[in-house]
């Protein structure tokens, strides 16, 4: 069955590289393969599975932090951060593109939504980044990567699929991705300062038109966010509330928020509750799929080729987290988080099991491996998002020179959780500690 095994594999990547929607692509290659190797019986199981996949209660968090990020996306809070944060950091030189980032972790604690915050501080930011002499390549690489930042920044709905793949309790990683998450944006904020300090032309200071900033002004931006992350994820660190109650209190603060700048009319949240909608039938109906390929690919023992051969690596658990990281990266290049997280994850998960290794430390690894996904081309979203916003001037050469130094970025920061396990851990266990746990 081993040729079996990998032909299936094979003709999966085959048909997503050709562009077939990943959900119909591995449903359908899992029941040509199970019919014909397994027999149509095999798939009695699957329908309870599905079942469970859709009365799975801390995959509901899903649908309502795409509500959460969607309405707030319509709220003018970006607007108005990126306005305020521009003005107190203009006058540095790299300011805006360090006010560019701060927005985009704030934002990702509140949205994200990777695509609407880079076509956000797309339209809003690199305008005024190219008038005032920035490299287009920096303003272009910096939105892209800050747009990212939701992928680990909670609440992530990656970690929300990847706790729920893995077996891991998703406020344990939240709580684990809170310091990752921050040595990120601190890396991105560095090298800006650097770069910029090094090499003026870049990113030259300026004061903007109109800054007529003063203090009052920025509490007013920054606090509603603030307590809208302290009320959603405070509330999941102090036990208060499950990851899916507090998905339920961030959408109702998004509606509150969204009345105050007064954006909130039935146009808006009709318009915000289809495309919540959409986003989660289009997750489901690719876990539905994924989940069909993984029973056929376990039934002809696919499960137990790879683990045979992750077990022969050299080094042991080292060679596999070696082996298996790569792996998530090139795979990045062509396959977005979702095909990447419902498909490989479940088949390197039982492994790293079979190792010993702290799931909970490999799930906030692989959730900033997945980042990249955005970032690299051919198939980087981030890319894409940010091209179709971008000036006429922006070539598509700018934004992929751009991005090449936040990738590294990201590989470092992934290089130093590794050594470091305790950047991760060691929060949660804190946390547990504190209650009792």
């Amino acid at each position: 069955m081993t040729f079996v095994v990998i032909l299936m594999f094979i003709s999966l990547m085959l048909l997503l590289l050709m562009g077939y929607p990943v959900a119909f692509t591995s449903g359908f290659i899992a029941l040509l393969f199970g019919v014909i190797f397994l027999g149509i019986d095999f798939f009695t199981l699957l329908p309870l599975r599905i079942w469970g996949i859709l009365t799975n209660f801390t995959l509901l968090a899903v649908p309502l932090f795409i509500f959460m990020g969607v309405i707030l996306d319509r709220s003018g809070i970006a607007e108005d951060l990126l306005e305020t944060m521009g003005k107190l950091c203009g006058k540095l030189n790299g300011g805006l593109a360090i006010s560019v980032v701060i927005v985009g972790a704030m934002l990702a604690a509140t949205t994200g939504v990777v695509g609407a915050t880079v076509v956000t501080m797309g339209i809003i930011a690199l305008p005024t980044m190219l008038k005032h002499n920035y490299s287009a390549s920096l303003a272009s690489g910096t939105i892209a990567a800050s747009g990212t930042l939701g992928q680990i920044i909670p609440p992530s709905i990656i970690l929300i699929l990847l706790g729920d793949v893995m077996g891991v309790p998703v406020g344990r990683l939240f709580v684990g991705s809170i310091i990752p998450g921050l040595l990120l944006v601190t890396l991105f904020i560095s090298y800006i300062f650097v770069y910029s300090w090094h090499k003026p032309s870049v990113a030259p200071a300026f004061n903007l038109e109109n800054n007529n900033f003063n203090f009052i002004q920025l509490l007013s931006t920054v606090i509603p966010p603030l307590l809208l992350i302290i009320t959603v994820l405070g509330s999941i660190f102090l036990g208060i509330a499950t990851p899916t109650e507090s998905a339920s209190v961030g959408a109702i603060g998004a509606l509150i928020l969204a009345s105050c700048h007064k954006r909130l009319n039935l146009k808006n949240l009709h318009e915000s509750m289809r495309h919540t909608t959409k986003l989660t039938s289009m997750v489901f109906m690719i876990l539905i799929g994924a989940t069909a390929f993984g029973l056929v690919f376990r039934g002809i023992g696919g499960d137990k080729l790879v683990l045979d051969i992750m077990s022969n690596l050299p080094a042991g658990a080292w060679g596999f987290l070696f082996v298996s990281m790569l792996l998530i990266f090139i795979l990045g290049f062509f396959l977005d988080f979702l095909q990447i997280c419902f498909i490989v994850i479940p088949i390197l998960a039982p492994i790293a099991t079979e190792f010993g290794i702290d799931l909970l430390w490999f799930a906030v690894l692989i959730a900033i491996n997945l980042q990249t996904s955005f970032l690299t081309p051919p198939f980087g979203f981030s890319l894409f998002y940010l091209k179709a916003v971008a000036p006429t001037n922006v070539r598509i050469q700018d934004i992929y020179f751009g991005i090449i130094p936040f990738v590294i970025l990201q590989l470092i920061i992934i290089m130093l959780l590794i050594f470091v396990p305790d950047l991760i851990t060691w929060l949660p266990d804190l946390m547990d500690r504190i209650h009792g746990l």
